[in-house]
């Protein structure tokens, strides 16, 4: 009998490890664990995240801006220890990973591997020696900026908006990128602006990531990457995340779908190849009841093209009916990001 579509994603589920390079998993953790719950990784996501086949996840140490400036480390923290609590209580189901070998490790023994990421550097404010502490926590990964002005560079917002005048890296965020480079941490410039991007390029020597970035030439919000900053993170040995917001994917983004984040997909690759693109769903529908949709926003209450992480197979299958072989599909799943790891994660 021959191999139906949906076991064919699976089976590529089971062979390859599925990466999702950006979740804002902590946050939703934290607050839970704030109001009594417990086992909330093991519980409420875990379940969804097997399903689909997602085998490590890197997940953001995101602030929301009203918790700033003042209260941006504690959060950081709070959502660190939620982390550390939850390994504690279910120590069988997850592991936080800081190395690729620690990934297989995981895999081994049936674990979710965690990667831990900083989603804007506000934690630090101005302080390069708290980088040391975070890395001593587990984090791995640095994006510099959420879409807000920091002490390290200027965000990208989502859309228009009248900021003044722009700028790039601060003293504070070259010096900042020059020492997470030093301590082998990868840099990701997802939500940085065009002029903080250029910044960063120049002044690296390793992979750089977009995390969670689409084509800007598909979906014109400034959060998306341009033709030329694609082939400049391929020249690095970097991987773009493909975002699953529907905000990114399409410019009429309640029409977004799974097909038009393909189509972002298929336009990298035919700019730089498959081996320079991932996936970092960026899933933002919330899970316990609580509605992270922005008042501004309009359009469907389910903002994300992809709204759970069991529904991977689904951007799966469409790589498989689009003719993509095994072996690329094994990369976008999770290959390309895995392999960037083991240069730098060390």
């Amino acid at each position: 009998m021959a191999e139906t579509l949906r076991e064919h994603a699976k089976r590529l589920h089971q062979q390859f490890i599925a990466v999702d390079a950006h979740f804002d998993l902590l946050m939703e953790v934290d607050l839970k664990r704030k109001y009594g719950y417990r086992k909330v990784i093991e519980t409420e996501f875990l379940p969804g995240l097997r399903e689909g086949g997602v085998g490590a996840l890197v997940c953001s140490l995101f602030i929301s801006s009203e918790y700033l400036p003042e209260m941006g480390l504690k959060m950081a923290l709070d959502q660190v220890s939620a982390l550390y609590s939850e390994i504690e209580e279910s120590p069988d189901k997850i592991q936080l990973c800081t190395t690729y070998d620690e990934i297989l490790d995981a895999r081994a023994h049936q674990k979710l591997a965690i990667l831990l990421s900083l989603e804007g550097v506000e934690p630090l404010t101005n302080d390069l020696g708290l980088l040391q502490i975070f890395y001593k926590l587990g984090v791995r990964f640095v994006g510099l900026t959420w879409s807000r002005r920091n002490f390290a560079a200027d965000g990208s917002h989502f859309s228009s908006v009248d900021e003044g005048r722009k700028g790039g890296l601060t003293a504070f965020g070259v010096d900042l990128v020059k020492l997470a480079e030093k301590m082998n941490m990868i840099i990701d410039v997802s939500h940085l602006n065009d002029e903080g991007f250029l910044d960063v390029m120049e002044r690296t020597n390793g992979p750089v990531i977009a995390s969670h970035s689409n084509v800007r030439n598909i979906a014109s919000s400034m959060r998306n990457l341009t033709d030329d900053q694609i082939r400049a993170l391929a020249s690095s040995g970097g991987v773009i995340g493909m975002n699953g917001f529907s905000m990114f994917v399409s410019d009429s983004y309640e029409e977004g779908d799974v097909a038009h984040l393909l189509d972002h997909l298929d336009y990298i690759v035919e700019l730089v190849g498959a081996r320079h693109v991932g996936v970092g769903l960026d899933i933002c529908q919330s899970l316990t009841g609580i509605d992270l949709k922005p008042a501004w926003q309009t359009g469907p209450s389910s903002y994300d093209v992809i709204a759970s992480h069991k529904d991977l197979l689904l951007f799966t299958e469409g790589l498989i009916s689009r003719g993509y072989s095994d072996e690329e599909i094994g990369l976008i799943l999770g290959g390309n990001f895995l392999n960037l790891y083991t240069k730098v994660l060390k």
